[in-house]
This record gives C-alpha cells, structure tokens and sequence, in this order.
C-alpha cells in the first residue's frame, strides 16, 4: 500500500488559520457593540430634545393659558358690624327699587326675601320645580341680577326663607301640611296654613330654595318661621308625619339638616328666633343654645313693642326700647356663652303701640353695641327706614 506523505507543517497552519478567524469574529463583535452605543447615544440625544422642546411647549402654553377666573357669585363673609334691612320681594319688583336701598348712606347689607310668610317664592328657580308645581313660584327679581348688583354697591346679600308658616303648599298638598282633628288644614289666627315640621320633605323643599339661593350669588341664608305655630286654635292640630322626636330636637335636626347641604357652597348660615327664646322656653322648638352648633348667626327679633307689660321687670317695654334690647341680648350672651355662634338682634323701625322716633332706633343701636353685637338689622314691613340710624356712631 502506497502512504500518503506528511505535511508536518498543516496542523500549523490550521491553528493559525482558526487564531485569524477568531481575531476577525472579535472585530466583528466590538464594532457591532460601538455601532449599536452609537445608535443608543444619539436616540438619547433625539429624545431629550424632544422632552425639552415639549416641555417647553407645555410650559408656553401654561403660560398663555386664561388664568382661572374668580366666581362673581361666591359668597362673601359679613361686615365686621352689620348695618342692615329688610327688603320684600314686593318691593324688589319695583325698577330701580333694590338700587334705591343698596344706595342707602351707610347700609351695607341687604335681608332680602327669598320664601314670605305667603308662602311664595321670589323666582322660578329651574332646581326646585316643586314651587312652579304648587303655584308658589312668582318672578319678582332675578337673584343672579340682585346679587351682582349688590356686589357693584359693595353690600352683604342675605337671603330670607320663611320656614313652616306655608299656606301655598299647605293649601296645594295637604298631605304635608298641619291638619285639624276633622283632617281638614289647620290655620292660624290670619287664616294661614302650614307645612308640618316633622316633614322631612318640607325640609328638602325649604333647602331646594337655599341651595338655588345659594349658588345665584347670596352671601348668607336666613331662616324665619322656623318653629311649630304659636298662634290659632292650637290644641287642634295635628301633624300627620309625627315622631317621638321633642319640637325643640325637630327643628335642631332640620337645621342640622339644612347644614350639611349648604355649608359645602360657603355661605353663611343663620335664623331668626324670638327675643324672649333665650329667656324661657316657649314651646315652639326655639332652644338657642340647641340650634346654636348648626348656625354662624341667631338673628333674635328684639322688637319693644312686642313684649307684654312687666316683661324683665319693665311696665312698658315700648317705652323704654334701649333697656329691652339689653335685657333680652343678656339673656343670649349667658345661653350661648362658650359657642362661636353670633347673635346681631333685628331691632324694631316700626311705630306699634306708640310711635317711634330716630331716637328710639339709636337708643337700641346703643344697646346692641354694648351688649357686644357685631351689628344689627332694621325691621319695617313697609320697607321704610330711618336712614340716619344706618350712619349713627354711639357716643
């Protein structure tokens, strides 16, 4: 057999051949490995470019961007001393008549009425279609437009809602009104009915009115009326939604009530109550120091007139309106003693019983300011008031 001959040099020249292959599949690799870096840093590059170009961008609009406007109709807090009226919706109706009060010389808050003790209300509003259904309501003003107006004349807007005393809704749902024994409605002395209490649908109704008030521009809500009735045959009545609950607790839950849905809107929340509520119990459910915790304002209604002859040791409380005013606003300042509630008295402008003077006002005005009141409010049915007790300084 013929041997193939031995090139003792080939397995040489193999390793060499596979150290060269290897050399050239590492150049390979690194130059693929700078490619793809260099691909990797220029995309970085590209995209912060394009996160600060957008940033940019999104920074120049924010800047062109309309800032935020204020709401015109957000509610404002009250004067540091109260010097106000009563204003009806009657009289709001008339042209030029709201512009007339809101320019009276030294007033600087308005009570208007929103609900009266007809049981009508001021405007349609389109968020309590329950008043159009009964008939109660009436266009007297518009509340956008008085509010606005209001605030041109720098003047604190309180809106006023008569509570239970309701012959509208009582005549038109007497289901939900006060009844008699015979089931007919019950009414009052001036043939008025009302809305039962203990109604919690009258009370959704009375905060529908509230809240719609609250959100036109009115800086303040005020509940009247917001008791059981004190006058008329009133062994004869009967509340068809009665509870357990004591009338005193009843109205202390409406307002408890009222409350939780208005002070989410920022207004301020308040109540009339009678002058001799602080005194004694009178057994409509007027207990200040009980509403107190659910209301900023207790309006108390001192009007002299009002009080019967011996009241506070006083033979003739007309004629002596000064010391009325402070014997009732004692009898507030002791209930309410350690709470954050204020009392401003509504202070009788209006001749009943004898006739009333400038005087007179000034001399309750006197009195408010010593029992410590962050102002007061003048009370005339006929919207006619004596100007110069709005600009009067105490001595």
């Amino acid at each position: 057999m013929v041997l193939q001959p031995v090139d003792r040099s080939a397995h040489h020249r193999e390793r060499r051949r596979r150290q060269r292959r290897r050399r050239r599949l590492r150049r390979f690799v690194a130059l693929l490995v700078i490619a793809a870096l260099a691909v990797a840093a220029g995309a970085y590059v590209i995209r912060g470019e394009t996160a600060g170009k957008s940033a940019a961008i999104e920074h120049a609009a924010a800047a062109d961007a309309p800032a935020a406007k204020p709401n015109p109709l957000a509610p404002r807090p009250a004067p540091l001393e109260l010097r106000g009226v009563h204003v009806t919706m009657a009289l709001a109706s008339l042209p030029g008549k709201l512009e007339e009060y809101f320019s009276m010389q030294g007033l600087n808050t308005v009570e208007l009425d929103l609900k009266d003790e007809n049981g009508e209300v001021a405007w349609p509003f389109a968020a309590v279609p329950l008043a159009k259904q009964i008939g109660a309501a009436r266009p007297y003003y518009r509340p956008k437009q008085a509010a606005l107006l209001a605030r041109r004349h720098g003047v604190y807007l309180i809106g006023r809602i008569v509570c239970f005393e309701d012959p509208v809704l009582a005549s038109a749902m007497p289901a939900r009104a006060v009844r008699r024994g015979d089931g007919s409605v019950w009414q009052n002395h001036a043939g008025l009915g009302w809305a039962d209490p203990y109604n919690r649908a009258n009370w959704e109704y009375l905060v529908d009115i509230a809240v719609a008030a609250a959100k036109s521009g009115f800086d303040e809500i005020q509940f009247d009326y917001v008791r059981f009735p004190t006058d008329g045959n009133l062994d004869d009545m009967v509340f068809p939604s009665q509870t357990e609950t004591p009338m005193a607790w009843t109205i202390a839950e409406f307002l408890h009530y009222a409350r939780k849905r208005l002070k989410p809107l920022g207004v301020t929340i308040s109540a009339d109550v009678f002058g001799l509520a602080a005194t004694r119990n009178l057994g409509i459910g007027q207990i200040p120091r009980r509403i107190a915790r659910y209301l900023d304002v207790i309006y108390p209604m001192v009007y002299p007139s009002h009080y019967v002859k011996g009241e506070y040791g006083i033979d003739d409380p007309n004629a002596v309106p000064g010391q009325v005013v402070a014997a009732s606003l004692a009898d507030f300042k002791e209930q309410l003693a350690g709470t954050k509630t204020k009392v401003i008295p509504w202070l009788q402008d209006f001749s009943y019983g004898s006739t009333y003077t400038a005087e007179d006002v000034k001399v309750q005005i006197d009195a408010a300011r010593r029992a410590g009141s962050p102002g007061f409010l003048l009370w005339n049915a006929a919207g006619i008031y004596t100007e110069e007790a709005l600009t009067y300084t105490s001595e």
